[in-house]
């Protein structure tokens, strides 16, 4: 139970320290040595949690996911109207941004390695995501009917990656939930049925806080 235990947190280091390198410096310019020396570890150890630079980048993309996936899950559950709980996501994503360096890590290598051979995973989902909420909360009467729900289902990740990049260029994100809220004032008066376009000011508060564990 020891040694399970110290492995375990052995992986974690790495993982942590394979993130750290990744967001800093990217993939291509990431050797296994800057990892070992990021996660204070050695060689050994690295390779008997994972077997390549590749398969540590895939599991951080995956980690990266899994927790876009669970932050979904979790908003859905509350029940919130579907146009709340794309902006919900919105923010929840930014604020996973700005808090979690594998999210920060996984998003860039998603970016770096969708030139090459990279998961669309995690675009495909978000897509499929953005677009389900679209067609509810059409439904809902919150989006006009003449929206194609695919149409935005596809704008809004693209919209959201591009304020966040752009975000971490100037600020390093440090604006990055005000920009959010900017891309949304900008996107509403476009979707919104006659009887949403004034709770504009209300709409773009549409806030999910967790609860501390």
């Amino acid at each position: 139970m020891v040694k399970q235990a110290r492995a375990e947190l052995t992986r974690r280091h790495i993982v942590s320290g394979a993130a750290t390198q990744f967001e800093r410096s990217g993939y291509g310019s990431t050797s296994m040595a800057d990892i070992v020396a990021a996660a204070g570890t050695t060689k050994g150890a690295l390779y008997f949690h994972f077997t390549s630079k590749d398969d540590l980048a895939q599991h951080i993309i995956a980690e990266q996911h899994r927790l876009s996936i669970e932050a979904v899950e979790t908003i859905a559950a509350q029940g919130a109207p579907g146009l709340e709980q794309m902006i919900m996501l919105s923010y929840s994503m930014a604020r996973q941004i700005v808090d979690e360096p594998v999210v920060r890590a996984g998003i860039r290598l998603t970016l770096e390695l969708s030139t090459f051979e990279g998961p669309v995973e995690p675009y495909a989902d978000w897509i499929a995501a953005s677009t389900a909420l679209t067609t509810r909360a059409q439904t809902e009467g919150q989006i006009r009917s003449s929206v194609q729900p695919a149409m935005f289902g596809h704008l809004l990740p693209a919209a959201f990656t591009g304020v966040q990049l752009v975000s971490n260029v100037l600020t390093k994100r440090a604006d990055l939930q005000r920009r959010v809220e900017e891309m949304w004032r900008i996107i509403l008066p476009g979707l919104l049925t006659e009887g949403y376009v004034d709770r504009i000011d209300q709409l773009v508060r549409s806030r999910f806080e967790p609860t501390a564990a």
